[in-house]
């Protein structure tokens, strides 16, 4: 072990870990290294970097990194032109890199740099820097075809990349290890990556052939492989779920309540086979409501350290994609013994509230229990009760019939009550993408939230903010889904881009309440801007999080939050479970805040995030690729569409089955365009033909690449499009049209229709979810 090396390592994991203060033994496991003498060179190192002032000793005697001597760190966004930017700190504009001082950062790659030009005041100009360090790759392996040409360069061969941040590279494959044949789709680890011997060339060594490129769904199984997420669970885990029995054990029931004698029921849609929430409702003598949901407990089989927890860990979260499911748990408990399947005993985590009629739980208790489902309910089948009042539907569940119409009450009252306190309710278009036998898309259908839908989702909600009310005033360790309160700065932009639609809002963009941003989605409802201003909010809001701190939800204006209703697929929700076992059994003493309260829960946040964010990436990917394979069989046809952003390069067009594809600037040839952007609008220079988001347009597909999920489109008819004054009047009419056609070229189209338009786009999407939506709170809010 050199002892520079070690040094190294250690500075690198406290500045990876800046907010963290580690004992030498936290360090030692860290880095993997044990034994005596590697405690001692450990310890001598620690004071090597104290004295280099770039460490520090706290009062405890912990290790924690010396702030002075960390430089700005953050994300590497490239640029396919070689230059890129750096998010380093939040209250500041992002850094700009140029070409010559990226160091050869890839996109997503975690870095550490200098800043040799601070910002300008009073300028829109970020600062200037340099890449000083890559301190984390963003990617460890690829995936794609392997191929052999006369320019491997010497290697055994190449693999093709789809993935469109990787566009720029080229990859090949070592003699080392496994050796594919031509036409065989591969996983490879890179062993090197760009640097100034080969700039724009990585290589590595070919791991697993995951099949042949003619494959039926090996385009989607690429973009699980890319995204590292596991698409095989190991043989030991498996056996490890076949171990547990496939029905409840009488002595498992012991310390649970008995609820099989209330009506509960699931509610899903059809094709779901992970049932993890079943509910009831009725009222009580006093004019309230009693609300029951009972939640599979899925932590009595999934425990602490075994196999099963490690990969459910591992995953974080199951992956809906178009025709599969890749689950968080073997399907032997996700379908089997932790389902709530009708007519069986199961295990499950109840959560039982008394709801006022103006909406407000007065009485709740949180507890384990067993229950047996009265029904397997679809969407469908009680939307035919509450919408249709169908009668035959009715008379085949009469006994539940009385239940399902006290639920629709609830769940009105429920709803009324989240709107009064500002919740924002956003635009829920969903696509469901229809594949055949090969996995081709043969229709893009919308789905329609009914009430059945809103009304599970007004149950879970209320259930997720009981349970981390209660454990929050508890001051037990905890974790929750937090969204934090907007930035101003990105609240006021958005404010600013409703100007162009007539829109002020009153108000301070510091002072951000959820009622202010309710309000701009009543003024738009119904009118053809409000997806686009829906998917602009989007985009100023921060991400929703796991953190193991009750920090709010300001999207549903709620001070309290958690996820606690879908076990079978999210992690986070299992650790609740968890959590409110231990409390059950243990109490929430200084011995339970101390197994709790040390980093385990703040790790377990932070990792289900990124497992959470990958699986909305892969979603995110699959079904652009899907929907532009679909437009490539709709070649020459034409469409009915609404404009949904405007850029300097041309617009993206929205259909109303949520494709969205591109109008290149250059392929606007009855004018000479230029961008406003103060009114976000291409105005025609000798026309004053006029593209504003959200105007209704006529167009006509004329390209589409699935390999690189893209769709292009032509405007019909230009001459029919509205005009404007919108033109400044010192403009100079010809010269800058042209050159915004000439500066939108081919690259930058690319670019920005992988990057932008489907930032854009999915922003405001959303997945359908084995017949439930994404967009339902307990799934994604």
């Amino acid at each position: 072990m050199e002892d520079n090396k070690l040094k190294d390592e250690i500075e690198a994991v406290l500045k990876q870990n800046a907010k963290t203060a580690f004992e030498v033994s936290e360090l030692s496991d860290e880095l993997g290294y044990h034994g005596s003498e590697a405690f001692k060179l450990i310890v001598q190192e620690l004071a090597r970097l104290e004295r280099e002032e770039k460490a520090l000793v706290t009062e405890s005697g912990k290790f924690t990194v010396n702030p002075k001597s960390l430089k700005p760190q953050g994300t590497f966004h490239a640029n396919q032109k070689g230059f890129g930017f750096v998010d380093f700190d939040e209250n500041e504009s992002d850094a700009f890199i140029a070409p010559d001082y990226t160091l050869h950062a890839m996109n997503g790659d975690t870095v550490e740099i200098e800043i040799i030009k601070p910002a300008e005041p009073g300028s829109d100009r970020g600062p200037q820097g340099k890449v000083t360090n890559i301190l984390e790759h963003n990617y460890s392996q690829v995936v794609g075809e392997f191929v052999q040409t006369g320019d491997d360069n010497g290697y055994y061969g190449q693999i093709h990349l789809k993935d469109k941040k990787l566009l720029n590279y080229k990859f090949y494959v070592t003699e080392v290890g496994l050796k594919p044949t031509a036409g065989e789709v591969v996983t490879a680890e890179i062993t090197e990556f760009p640097n100034d011997d080969h700039p724009e060339a990585m290589v590595g060594i070919a791991k697993q052939v995951i099949g042949s490129v003619d494959d039926p769904g090996i385009d989607i199984l690429q973009i699980v492989y890319a995204h590292d997420i596991p698409a095989q669970f190991p043989e030991d885990v498996l056996q490890e779920a076949d171990a547990i029995p496939d029905h409840v054990l009488d002595s498992e029931l012991n310390g649970r309540e008995d609820v099989t004698d209330q009506n509960l029921v699931t509610i899903d849609g059809e094709a779901s086979k992970d049932l993890d929430d079943a509910v009831t409702a009725w009222k009580l003598p006093n004019g309230n409501f009693h609300l029951g949901v009972h939640i599979a407990d899925v932590s009595h089989y999934v425990k602490p350290g075994s196999l099963l927890d490690e990969e459910a860990y591992k995953r974080g979260t199951s992956v809906y994609l178009t025709d599969r499911v890749i689950p968080m748990l073997p399907r032997r408990l996700s379908n089997g013994i932790c389902s709530l399947n009708e007519g069986v005993i199961r295990l499950c985590m109840s959560c039982e509230m008394e709801i006022t009629p103006a909406g407000n739980v007065v009485k709740h208790r949180i507890h384990p229990s067993f229950m047996r489902s009265k029904a397997r309910m679809t969407y469908t089948a009680v939307n035919q009760i509450l919408e249709a009042k169908d009668p035959k539907t009715m008379a085949e569940y009469s006994e539940l019939v009385p239940m399902f119409e006290t639920m629709g009450e609830l769940h009105k009252i429920l709803h009324k009550h989240r709107k009064q306190r500002g919740a924002i309710d956003f635009d829920d278009r969903e696509a469901e993408i229809i594949v055949d036998e090969k996995g081709h898309p043969t229709d893009i259908k919308l789905r329609v939230r009914g009430t059945a839908e809103k009304m599970i989702e007004s149950f879970m909600l209320a259930a997720n903010e009981t349970v981390a009310q209660h454990y929050s005033e508890k001051h037990a360790p905890f974790i929750y889904r937090v969204h934090e309160t907007p930035d101003a700065e990105r609240v006021k932009k958005f404010f600013e881009f409703l100007t162009a639609f007539g829109i002020n809002v009153k108000g301070d963009p510091a002072k951000l309440k959820p009622k202010m941003l309710q309000n701009v989605l009543k003024k738009v409802a119904g009118k053809p801007e409000e997806a686009v201003v829906s998917v602009m909010m989007l985009r100023s809001l921060k991400q929703a999080r796991y953190a193991d701190q009750s920090l709010g939800h300001f999207g549903l204006g709620a001070e309290f939050y958690t996820h606690f209703t879908s076990p079978i697929r999210r992690y986070p929700d299992t650790t609740v479970h968890r959590l409110i076992h231990y409390y059950e059994d243990n109490g929430i003493n200084k011995e339970s805040k101390a197994k709790f309260g040390g980093g385990l829960l703040e790790e377990i946040a932070d990792h289900s995030s990124k497992c959470e964010r990958r699986s909305v990436d892969a979603e995110r990917d699959t079904d652009s690729m899907k929907k532009a394979e679909y437009m490539a069989d709709h070649i020459g046809e034409e469409f009915d569409a609404t404009v949904s952003s405007v850029l300097k390069f041309g617009m993206f067009i929205e259909l109303p089955n949520t494709v969205e594809g591109l109008v290149h600037i250059s392929r606007m040839k009855d004018d000479y365009y230029e961008y406003v952007e103060k009114f976000l609008a291409l105005v025609g220079r000798r026309t004053k033909r006029t593209y504003k988001i959200g105007q209704s347009v006529r167009v006509k597909v004329v390209g589409a690449d699935p390999a690189q999920s893209t769709v292009d489109f032509d405007i019909v008819d230009p001459e029919k499009t509205p005009t404007s004054d919108l033109l400044p009047k010192q403009s100079h009419g010809r010269g800058n049209g042209n050159r915004n056609r000439r500066n939108g070229n081919g690259n930058n189209h690319r670019r920005n229709h992988n990057g932008g338009g489907n930032r854009n786009h999915s922003s405001g999407s959303n997945h359908q979810r084995n017949g439930r939506s994404q967009n339902n709170s307990h799934r994604s809010h």
